[in-house]
């Protein structure tokens, strides 16, 4: 058991007295926005990290560090697993981690250029084609899931993810810009990282034009399914935009936006452009700081994406609240929906009622994408740290005071838990707590990823800064119609403002 759940009760009281001050405010706030159509929310509070966050961010840390293969640098899709796949998803926000190490001091500079160098080394050099057996990619794309081993596709349910493939792209673009000194090592780093991105072919994956693909495989060829706004698909078409070799059309961004009028409502007292699981509200701002940019869309609606991430924040803590579905412990600082694990796909009677428990599904609240089986991920809160502290901060502190035995360990949370499942049957994944519910077993990379890099970017914008820095995802942006904010700045005042920063 960790040292931390031993000591976490002898914490000063004074981080018992902020988190409920905290909660007094975004109680306030939530019960304002209730009464209140297209206005933000309360204005942003930077309210400090309690000591919790500081064990948090390292214990997350140590996910990717720990966990990646030592010689390839291929991260689990989950750990501990029973199948031996990375998720280059994973491998993306393990590269980010990299750099946030070196600054919070838990790895040497030294140490991040070669688990770095290690990982796109093996990235460069694993096989693409056509073949479905034996290679890790085609055209530049990478499939979603590769032997840890091999490095090749791991089985024949594994598609060439474009999405994914994004999520890896701007972790090796963070690296691009973070290792920016003059010696053989780091300008190895910024050339693999511009092979990876220049020859992925955009494109190539646009089978119904101008909009993206989710996906091929190599026996039945494209999903029948494309990238429509509005979710984490933003970071697929701002990479195609921003490719000096294998760039999509300036039409994409418009087909993408397209289907904007589907999502936009008011769910819960906030008017936003929604997407059920919290996931899809935090993934591109984990790279990309959207405070004060914005596209045209955003600019008839008048706010960025940003504040349209805080309002679904804050409806996701409504949500709770107001519990619809009856679901145990859900409340003011009990919340969190995502993509996470669950305890098994079975159709089970609720007090009196049916109803639907899965095991790994997308779970989510709002007008749309919306499944409730009363699992929480404790990353749908944590990853939105930046976008509303002062009712995260509370939130994460109450979920490990009162049932941090249960489900915090050694990388931090584990992936999810569900008090209203303890049903006595075979379980896909975690373990029945009596007395509490089912717990999760795993720790999912692609759910530890933004916890780290969230909880550094409201520390000091740190992931942001370096990837202002990037001249690819500032013309991908560019590309796609944003303007203001920092992208009005000259480059020269951007990067400055950058290396102040660290």
């Amino acid at each position: 058991m960790s040292s931390l759940i031993h000591t976490k009760r002898l914490r000063i009281a004074l981080s018992f007295v902020l988190a409920a001050a905290l909660a007094a405010v975004g109680a306030v706030a939530c019960h304002h926005e209730q009464e209140t159509q297209r206005a933000a929310v309360t204005p942003l509070l930077r309210p400090p990290l309690t000591p919790l966050f500081d064990d948090l961010e390292r214990r997350t840390f140590d996910y990717f560090w720990d966990t990646a293969m030592p010689d390839s640098g291929l991260i689990p899709d989950r750990y501990p697993y029973t199948e031996p796949f990375s998720s280059i998803a994973a491998i993306g926000f393990g590269l980010t981690a990299y750099g946030i190490g070196v600054e919070r001091k838990y790895i040497t500079r030294e140490q991040a250029i070669e688990r770095t160098l290690l990982t796109l080394r093996t990235l460069e050099g694993l096989p693409q084609g056509s073949r479905s057996e034996g290679m890790a990619g085609y055209h530049g794309f990478f499939y979603h899931f590769l032997d840890l081993k091999s490095g090749a596709r791991y089985a024949d349910w594994v598609e060439l993810s474009s999405v994914d493939t994004a999520l890896l792209l701007e972790g090796v673009l963070f690296s691009q810009s973070y290792f920016d000194r003059n010696t053989p090592e780091e300008k190895e780093i910024r050339q693999l990282a511009d092979t990876l991105y220049r020859r992925v072919e955009w494109p190539w994956m646009q089978v119904r034009p101008p909009l993206i693909a989710m996906g091929w495989y190599p026996k039945q060829g494209y999903l029948p399914y494309d990238w429509e706004g509005y979710n984490e698909g933003m970071l697929v078409y701002i990479l195609a935009l921003g490719s000096p070799t294998e760039a999509i059309g300036n039409d994409a961004w418009s087909a993408w936006m397209k289907t904007y009028p589907r999502s936009w409502g008011t769910f819960e007292g906030q008017e936003y452009l929604g997407f059920g699981p919290q996931f899809g509200h935090q993934y591109s701002h984990v790279w990309i700081d959207f405070r004060g940019i914005q596209d045209a869309y955003m600019r008839v609606h008048g706010f960025d994406y940003f504040e349209n991430s805080r309002r679904a924040t804050y409806a996701q803590r409504a949500y709770a609240i107001a519990n619809p579905m009856g679901w145990k412990l859900y409340g003011q600082n009990i919340w969190g929906l995502t993509a996470s694990d669950g305890p098994q796909g079975a159709n089970l009677d609720y007090e009196g009622g049916l109803r639907e428990f899965r095991h790994y599904s997308a779970r989510g609240a709002g007008l749309a994408d919306a499944f409730d089986d009363g699992t929480i991920a404790p990353t749908a809160a944590a990853a939105s740290l930046p976008f509303a502290p002062e009712i995260v901060i509370p939130a994460v502190e109450e979920m490990h005071t009162r049932y941090g035995k249960e489900i915090y360990s050694k990388y931090g949370f584990l992936d999810a838990f569900n008090p209203s499942f303890s049903y006595d049957i075979p379980l896909k994944t975690g373990h029945l707590v009596p007395g509490f519910g089912w717990v999760a077993s795993d720790y999912i990379g692609i759910d530890q990823g933004p916890i780290l890099a969230m909880i550094e970017n409201y520390r000091d914008d740190f992931v942001w800064n370096v990837m202002k820095r990037n001249p690819y995802i500032r013309k991908g942006l560019e590309r796609a119609g944003f303007k203001g904010g920092w992208l009005d700045e000259p480059v020269a005042a951007k990067v400055s403002k950058a290396a102040a920063s660290r």
